[in-house]
């Protein structure tokens, strides 16, 4: 009897450990699939970036990470995503894709819009062609989407623009925005930027100068195709304003060889003067219409801040430094351009 007695809860005892061993280890499997699904590490490496379309949908999204090869696991992703709701919460843009990240916070990101910003940059883009070209690289809109809103005369009448000296909004700097911004709203930010730029006293300079905040621009885009070194533009800035304070034509070489389009020009001769252009200053009175360049803060400044002097004429030094030599008078201006040419005869420069 005490036998028996003793045996029955042994038997019971086993019985309940086996039970709970199963329940332990079905919560393990579980409790590990979970981890997997939503708390193991999942980036690959590959990239550092998912950059997810406008306009894209779950499968796109998931097509996107197979193809780049993102993740480690990408089943264990889409099971994440189904279970919380990714599909119905999908927002476009660019998110960085940081070593140890996993599933759950990667679609957490994902579903807030917890976008990497681009910082672009950006200074002496000569057109604005070129500078579509180079935002369409970083950002999701390709190079004809900013240009249609660019030569939007509709549009950039609106802000004080015209198609020709739209481009003079652009201040070079650097600026942070999301990868998905569109045309639009990157051209209402850069107008935000200007007007920032464009301050109080900067806008009182132009004035003292009779010109409008664009026309400034204009002529500091010239300044800048012609000085190789800051220290020079003011007092190239101040030679230009006398020219076009006595109503002289600026003759400035960068405007030619950008009206020509070739920019290995060493050399502005005389089938390049002739050119039928109105960005040709040696036919053209006054200002061109739109810049030949992004011009820098500093050139900008330098016209804002110009040397007061009374040299009407410049060439490049006879000694290639890249400096100028100054002259106020023609006499004076002929005797620094005949040695300048003679140093591009004695290189074989002649174009």
């Amino acid at each position: 009897m005490t036998t028996e007695t003793t045996k029955e809860p042994k038997k019971s005892t086993k019985i309940v450990l086996i039970a709970s061993l199963i329940v332990l280890a079905v919560g393990g499997f579980f409790g590990l699939k979970q981890y997997k699904i939503y708390f193991a590490p999942n980036i690959s490496g590959k990239e550092k970036h998912l950059y997810i379309k406008t306009g894209s949908t779950i499968e796109n999204l998931f097509q996107e990470i197979k193809s780049k090869d993102l993740l480690l696991d990408a089943e264990s992703f889409s099971q994440a995503a189904a279970k919380m709701d990714l599909a119905d919460r999908l927002k476009p843009g660019r998110y960085k894709l940081a070593k140890g990240m996993n599933n759950r916070s990667l679609i957490n990101m994902i579903k807030a819009g917890n976008q990497d910003p681009v910082s672009l940059k950006f200074h002496n883009i000569r057109k604005k062609e070129e500078f579509a070209a180079y935002l369409s690289k970083s950002l999701e809109a390709d190079s004809m989407a900013f240009i249609k809103v660019l030569d939007s005369a509709a549009l950039v009448e609106k802000y004080g623009f015209t198609t020709d000296n739209s481009y003079t909004m652009f201040i070079p700097n650097t600026y942070d925005m999301y990868w998905n911004i569109t045309p639009l709203e990157f051209f209402n930010k850069m107008q935000k930027e200007y007007d920032k730029f464009w301050n109080a006293s900067r806008k009182q300079k132009a004035a003292a100068l009779n010109l409008s905040p664009q026309q400034v621009t204009i002529l500091a885009s010239i300044v800048d195709g012609e000085a190789l070194y800051d220290k020079e533009m003011p007092i190239i800035a101040g030679l230009y304003l006398n020219r076009l304070n006595k109503g002289i034509l600026l003759q400035a070489d960068p405007t030619v060889i950008f009206a020509n389009g070739d920019f290995t020009v060493k050399r502005v001769t005389g089938p390049l003067l002739r050119i039928e252009s109105k960005y040709n200053t040696y036919k053209y009175a006054g200002l061109p219409p739109g810049p030949i360049m992004m011009p820098s803060i500093n050139a900008i400044d330098a016209v804002l801040n110009h040397d007061h002097n009374n040299y009407i004429y410049m060439c490049a030094k006879a000694d290639f430094s890249g400096y100028h030599a100054f002259a106020e008078t023609k006499a004076q201006h002929e005797v620094n351009a005949k040695a300048y040419r003679a140093a591009l005869d004695k290189r074989n420069i002649f174009k």
